[in-house]
């Protein structure tokens, strides 16, 4: 009895004592740092086009706003740090702009874009206990554009570098949603698409999604 009435406090001290450090945790969700975490997001948005060529006058020529739809992969190489690879897909018009006129559709345009990269996450915890983590991402890839007028099909491939910012919140044990955008930086290839050689801007085209993250 005597062993039992020093033990039995000495029990219950240690579970308070460790109950907040466990709260905590599953408050970050965190990934303990000798495991490795998977990640997967599928998303929707819409990409934001950049004018391909300017021309005089106010004249130019880009893709309308496109719907996109992707997904994105992750794999944790340290606490905070992640190797992710992304693919997505979205189909617009491209259209000339002219002054007083407006934009005039001249073609139907798809684009591929995919980039690997890596991404910083920054978690924190909110008051009402629910984990949220802002992230940053940099990373390399392409864009590929497939141009599409009566019968006529062109192609064209650029390389493009991406920054990206975001946000995770936690809605349960391995999901949550994912807020995301992404500046993808470009020069369209005129040349290869139309074998004339037009000069065309470097352009910031925006991507903004948001999707449902598994994670395991």
């Amino acid at each position: 009895m005597r062993i039992a009435s020093l033990v039995l406090p000495a029990l219950v001290a240690t579970a308070v004592l460790s109950a907040p450090n466990r709260a905590a945790a599953q408050v970050r969700g965190a990934t303990p740092a000798t495991g490795t975490a998977f990640e997967v997001t599928p998303y929707v948005g819409y990409l934001f086009s950049g004018d391909i060529v300017s021309g005089p006058l106010g004249t130019a020529v880009g893709a309308a706003p496109a719907p996109l739809i992707g997904t994105q992969v992750g794999m944790r190489i340290a606490p905070n740090l992640s190797v992710i690879g992304n693919l997505a897909t979205g189909s617009s018009d491209v259209k000339a702009g002219i002054p007083i006129l407006g934009g005039v559709s001249i073609a139907s345009s798809r684009v591929v874009l995919y980039d690997a990269g890596l991404q910083l996450d920054l978690p924190v915890a909110t008051a009402s206990g629910t984990a949220f983590s802002p992230f940053v991402q940099g990373g390399v890839g392409g864009m590929r554009y497939e141009l599409s007028e009566s019968f006529l099909t062109t192609t064209s491939q650029n390389l493009a570098a991406n920054v990206g910012i975001g946000a995770d919140i936690t809605v349960g044990s391995g999901v949550g949603v994912r807020l995301m955008a992404k500046d993808y930086i470009g020069k369209f290839d005129f040349q290869e698409a139309t074998s004339l050689d037009v000069n065309t801007n470097t352009t910031n085209n925006y991507a903004v999604s948001a999707g449902v993250r598994f994670s395991f």
